[in-house]
Order: C-alpha cells, then structure tokens, then sequence
C-alpha cells in the first residue's frame, strides 16, 4: 500500500531521502521538447506546457513551498500514469514517464493529501514513438509475472478467509502473510489497479473520509489485537477474497509501461525506506519481513526484466543496482530461517538499529533506481 501519511519519524527520513535524490537530478536547465517543468508550492502547480506530443516525458520537479508534496500525471479517471511522491521543500526531482495521444492531468498534492492542484495536460500525435523492441517484451513479461502472482495470491487468500469462516484464529494467523505475498511483488504497478489498493491493504491511519476499513489490515486488527473472529470479519474475509479476483481480472488490461515498471519499482522501495520500515504496515502481526521481501523481489524483477536496454545504455548503473540488489537481498536473509522460507523473524524483535540499517540499504538502491526510467528511454 502507497502509505497516504507519513509518521513524523517517516517524514525526516523522508526529507533526507529526497535531498539524496535530488542531489542526481540534473541541474537547473529549463526547457527542452521534452520536459516539463513543475514549480509545486503550498497553494499552486504551475506547468510550463499544456502540450506535448505523445512519446516519452519528463517532468523537472521543483517544490517551493514548505510541506512534503506529491507530483503525478493522470488520466482523466484518475488512474495514475507515472508519480512522484515525498518531494521535500526546497528540493528537485525528475520523472519518466511515456504518454499517449488523450488528455491528461498533472496533479501536485501539498501535503500529500486530497485531490491535489491540477493542470490540464493535451498529448498530441497518433502513438508513442517507436521504441527498443526489448522493452515491449519486458512490459508483456511483468504482465505475465503479476498475473502469475495474482493467480497465485487467489488460492492463498482463500485459506486465509476460510480460516476466518471457521473461526479458526491460529489458522487464520499463520495463512495471513503467505496470502499477501503476490500482491506485495506487485506492488511496483500497483497503481495501475485503480481502486483495488484502498479496498485490500489500507491501514487505519490511510482512511480517507467516509471510507470503510476493508481488506487484510483489517482482519490482522482482529486476529492480533482484538483476538476475535466475528461475523463482520467473516464478511470482510469474502469480501477480500471478492476484491482480489476483480484484481486478478485486472492485471491483464492494466496500463504497465517501461517507464511506470521502474518508477513504480522506485517508489515501492521509497515507502519502504521511510513508512514500512517503521513497522507500521503489519503493525499487528509483525509480519512486515515478508512484505519487505515481496517488494523488493517484484523491484527486483521489474530491473531485471529493463536490464537488457539499460546495460546498453548505462552498463555502470546496471553494475550498480546489482550490486545494492544483492546486499539488500543478503540482509534480508539475515532474517529468516532459511534462503527459501519465508518465515521471517517478528518485526517487533528487530531493533532499532537493525531498523535503520535496513534503512540505509533500502535508501542506497533507490538512489540509482531512481535512474531506471529515464535510462531505458534514452536514445544511443
């Protein structure tokens, strides 16, 4: 889940993250076909184009005012196309994302909260232009993962709401992590499911109004915390069930290109760096190793699956995410009883300082995972 609030903890790390980050992106030049510039302040979004022909676009961040801000392309349903969240005052970033001929909307969400300020986006041209061949074969294989994991997720979900039906909590309890693995490895295009993420994995806390608590948090509350298995909890468990096969239906038809498989891969690894590992996901269960290593691996794929472009167009970032991906993973492992189980140690073992080497790690591989889009799109 793409956390809608920050904890103040969250938000330091946050803001020394995106200093990190910002301090790749490319200098103050302006312009450029291809580039948009975004000036976000507390009250506006200011865009320096309304049009753009279709093809690959980058957006040039710069956030003047003095909250944490959001910057996303949408379509007109709101989908998101490309984001870039947890942008600190005073600091720059860049995205890549590839646009199509339609009508768009650049949104800035001071704060991180609401709707956002909108500018209204027209992308001219008949289709993107054409691109390394390798990267359509990329997007089709992540297709052909996430549907293998949504196929997968189904059946897992299903023991879990059965456990709860029987009001067997101990069953219930050991079924719930095993379920939200597949989910957790997509979580990169996680945003091309429209309303299926605030439905199954929203926490307490990331309610907006009016909305009612669904899905697998809710249910860890009451196997955790309430220790009690009602007839609510046996609805929502159908419901989740319900909620996760319209997913699984989903992911065939989702919007998935180069550029949001590794935007999406980066900002998965961001809330990882700066909510999740607070502990605040599974902060009933303890569960939240096992989410942390789903994400990492459907990043992990989602590189890999780039890699052939990027290697050709930046073989050093390429030695590069390697490089922290297998540290991660080796740290990782430190946690668990063994290299192929994932039976990870209680998040609520894990110390302070532990917490913030797995920080630290996370933080060094969204650093050069932030190169991702834009190199996969680079012309040679």
């Amino acid at each position: 889940m793409r956390a809608a609030r920050l904890s103040v903890t969250a938000a330091v790390a946050t803001a020394a993250l995106t200093a990190l980050t910002a301090c790749t992106a490319k200098s103050d030049a302006k312009g450029g076909d291809r580039v948009i510039d975004v000036t976000a302040t507390d009250s506006k979004c200011e865009t320096s184009k309304k049009e753009i022909s279709a093809g690959h676009v980058e957006l040039a961040i710069e956030n003047k005012g003095s909250k944490i801000t959001e910057v996303y392309i949408l379509f007109p349903d709101d989908r998101i196309v490309s984001e870039r969240e947890n942008i600190g005052p005073g600091t720059k970033q860049r995205v890549t994302a590839e646009v199509k001929a339609g009508s768009y909307r650049i949104a800035c969400k001071p704060g991180m909260k609401g709707t956002g300020i909108r500018q209204d986006l027209k992308v001219t041209g008949g289709s993107v232009a054409e691109r390394d061949p390798k990267l359509d074969q990329a997007v089709a294989d992540y297709r052909e993962y996430a549907k293998e994991q949504a196929d997968a997720t189904v059946p897992l979900t299903e023991t879990f709401a059965k456990a709860i039906k029987a009001g067997d909590l101990e069953a219930a309890k050991k079924a719930y992590a095993p379920s939200r693995l597949g989910w957790e490895r997509t979580e990169p295009i996680a945003e091309s499911f429209g309303d299926i993420d605030p439905k199954t994995d929203t926490r307490a806390d990331g309610l907006e109004a009016g909305q009612k608590w669904t899905g697998w948090h809710r249910l860890e509350k009451a196997l955790w915390q309430d220790k009690k298995i009602g007839d609510e909890e046996k609805t929502l468990a159908d419901q989740l069930v319900t909620d996760l096969k319209d997913w699984q239906g989903r992911v065939g038809k989702a919007e998935i290109t180069p550029t949001s498989m590794a935007n999406g891969a980066k900002e998965l690894l961001d809330e990882v760096a700066t909510g999740k590992v607070t502990g605040e996901e599974d902060r009933y269960s303890h569960t939240d190793l096992a989410d942390f290593k789903g994400n990492v691996e459907g990043a992990q794929k989602a590189y890999e699956l780039l890699k052939p472009v990027a290697s050709k167009n930046d073989p050093a970032l390429t030695t590069e995410l390697d490089k922290q991906f297998t540290e991660l993973n080796t740290l990782l492992d430190k946690y668990r009883s063994d290299k192929n189980s994932y039976d990870f140690v209680s998040y609520d073992k894990v110390t302070k300082d532990q917490r913030k080497e797995l920080s630290d790690a996370v933080n060094s591989l969204a650093e050069p995972l932030s190169k991702l889009a834009a190199t996969v799109v680079k012309k040679k």
